[in-house]
């Protein structure tokens, strides 16, 4: 037997005791467990939402500004965040809309791509998001227009990420309805805060798997 076909075997004797009348994909609507009806939709207004999201984004370290929506205002929050930070220089994905970008500082977009080298040696990169969510302050890249491949935001020190005030909705259930097509294209990345973990002894350390600053600008 092969290690497939052993696995499928498990997988069949695992399903034995299954009814024969469960449906064969979960639907809230006739799921009988209690736990599974937690808070899907929200009543609160767009702006409430934003301040929801700022809130809590705010609460994992990151720095949170609210800006206008138009590419001037927009501008000048990114140059100040790079100067918050002493940033230098910037990495861009190939396709950000280029009235979102700066003057200064120094832009390298990922075109052809950059090496592992060349990300590590910018200090910080600039993206949009796919969506962000109030609830859990949490900013999700899907990798579409704007984001850039994983490594853009893995590699620099620092993150600054524009979220435009549309796209940011209450909670996890809503953002993967948003999300749905893009679990099939590839990977989805959620970020809470800059890169962080504990050890045994619960001792912070930032910068283990990511940028150890993140500056979320809040367009609208």
């Amino acid at each position: 037997m092969s290690a497939r076909e052993e696995m499928l075997a498990r997988v069949r004797a695992s399903l034995a005791d299954v009814p024969g009348d469960e449906p064969d994909h979960w639907d809230v609507d006739r799921d009988r467990d209690r736990a599974a009806a937690y808070k899907r939709t929200s009543s609160l207004d767009p702006s409430a939402l934003v301040e929801l999201f700022v809130e809590r984004c705010g609460c994992y370290c990151a720095t949170v500004v609210r800006c206008a929506a138009d590419d001037t205002s927009i501008n000048a929050a990114v140059r100040a965040a790079c100067a918050r930070n002493g940033a230098r220089s910037l990495v861009i994905p190939a396709d950000l809309e280029r009235s979102l970008v700066p003057g200064e500082p120094a832009l390298h977009p990922d075109e052809p791509p950059l090496s592992v080298a060349q990300l590590d040696a910018c200090d910080g990169a600039l993206t949009c998001c796919a969506l962000a969510i109030a609830l859990t302050g949490t900013i999700v890249l899907d990798a579409g227009p704007g984001q850039g491949r994983r490594a853009l935001t893995l590699l620099p020190d620092l993150h600054v990420c524009v979220v435009r005030a549309e796209q940011i909705v209450h909670g996890v259930p809503e953002a993967m309805r948003v999300l749905f097509a893009s679990v099939f294209d590839g990977p989805l990345t959620f970020i809470s805060g800059p890169s962080a973990t504990s050890d045994i002894e619960l001792k912070r350390v930032e910068g283990v798997h990511g940028p150890r600053r993140l500056e979320v600008i809040v367009a609208g």
